[in-house]
């Protein structure tokens, strides 16, 4: 007899999927927010997309637990939004495949000596290894990266801790307030933090049930929120806002923010912990993120569960973000607020639309819901909308974008 999977193992890979994007991404792109916008900004996020999340389980709810998110869209919503629902999830998996590729060849080129992009080549290759095997390979590789992430996390954040200056944390009233509107330009990263929802047909299917399915959700959402806010106190308590400039004219690139710290960390140890949790921040999530887009191309192109079908699953995840990374390799930050803009529609609107669907089909419908009613499924539109009009009215310099 089997073991029932654990709702922990199952908040793990939520919370490996979120970390990476969010550790590596939130700093630099929280640097003109800065600590009270950002942290506000971060809390508002997660609650709205875990509620997503939900909406999105129960729409699940009438239908086998083999169906994926690009079914129950076509089924519900029709062919057209299904399409367009399918090339943003692929754009958004596909981009941060990608960013997670060529971080992890930066940092561990340098580590090992190596090339960098002989680095990326040889880390798909590894790490990808557990996605193509199983999704309980991916729980039991999730759970090591999550307690290695929190070790070395809480040893060097620790050390970052204990030399927070508070002063650096907080400004005045009027310079806070006037650090508000750039937490605007933020929220596509923070979005993307939290883009665990091609991962919940996983999660449904793992557990055989909804319930278990949403504790999973939650935990994973809540350990990724601890992190978030515990990582940038330390980063913000110890880097000067000023110091960020350099980062972001550098694309917010991982190496750049490692190097940046390292500079203001005494300890050697502390300062190698800080690069080990980011490799292990990015392992993780480039795991997480390859499980939820392998599952779900090999529903969309039909591969079947044989070594063969896993294979071909296998080659259109991975093999062209990584082509991507080898030929085009730039900003960290800039991938991610791309990604967060497109993330805004299968990660908030079509969830929404799909629970208002469902409960318009079957309003007497039992068993599990989404809390919050029509209220709550226009909040998560409004946010998923307003979300995505930041970061274009980012990019065409309509809004203040912090650049040091």
């Amino acid at each position: 007899m089997t073991s029932k999977p654990s709702v922990i193992g199952g908040a793990c890979i939520i919370a490996s999927v979120c970390v990476g994007a969010g550790m590596l991404g939130l700093p630099s792109a929280g640097a003109g927010a800065w600590t009270t916008w950002s942290s506000l900004a971060i809390i508002l996020t997660m609650v709205i997309m875990t509620v997503s999340g939900w909406m999105l389980l129960e729409a699940f709810k009438p239908y086998a637990l083999t169906a994926s998110f690009n079914s129950v869209t076509r089924d519900l919503l029709g062919h057209k939004i299904n399409v367009f629902n399918n090339l943003t999830v692929y754009f958004v998996g596909g981009i941060l495949l990608y960013a997670y590729i060529t971080s992890s060849g930066l940092i561990l080129g340098g580590l090992l000596g190596i090339d960098s992009q002989l680095a990326s080549v040889l880390f798909v290759l590894a790490f990808s290894w557990f996605v193509w095997h199983s999704t309980r390979a991916v729980d039991r590789i999730s759970v090591v990266l999550i307690a290695f992430m929190v070790l070395s996390f809480v040893f060097g954040v620790s050390g970052l801790a204990s030399k927070i200056d508070t002063a650096m944390l907080f400004s005045t009233v009027a310079e806070e307030l006037g650090q508000a509107p750039y937490a605007l330009a933020m929220l596509p990263v923070a979005l993307t933090s939290f883009g665990y929802h091609h991962s919940v047909a996983s999660m449904r299917a793992y557990y055989g049930e909804e319930h278990k399915a949403k504790q999973a959700i939650l935990g994973g959402t809540l350990i990724a929120l601890a992190l978030y806010l515990l990582w940038l106190l330390s980063i913000f308590g110890n880097l000067p806002r000023s110091a960020f400039g350099p980062v972001i004219a550098k694309g917010g690139d991982v190496d750049v923010l490692l190097g940046a710290l390292a500079s203001v960390i005494e300890s050697k140890q502390v300062s190698q912990a800080i690069n080990l949790f980011s490799m292990a921040a990015i392992l993780s999530s480039f795991i997480g993120v390859g499980l939820g887009v392998f599952d779900y191309l090999a529903d969309l192109f039909k591969f079947d569960n044989s070594r063969q079908g896993r294979a071909k699953s296998w080659a259109v995840t991975f093999l062209p973000p990584l082509a991507f990374s080898l030929l085009f390799p730039f900003g960290f930050v800039v991938a991610i607020g791309y990604a967060g803009a497109a993330a805004t529609v299968w990660a908030c609107i079509i969830p929404a639309l799909l629970a208002k669907k469902s409960r318009e089909l079957a309003p007497e419908e039992v068993g599990f819901r989404a809390p919050g009613g029509q209220p709550m499924i226009l909040a998560v539109i409004v946010f998923g909308v307003l979300t995505a009009i930041f970061h274009l009215m980012a990019m065409a310099n309509l809004l203040p974008v912090y650049t040091g």
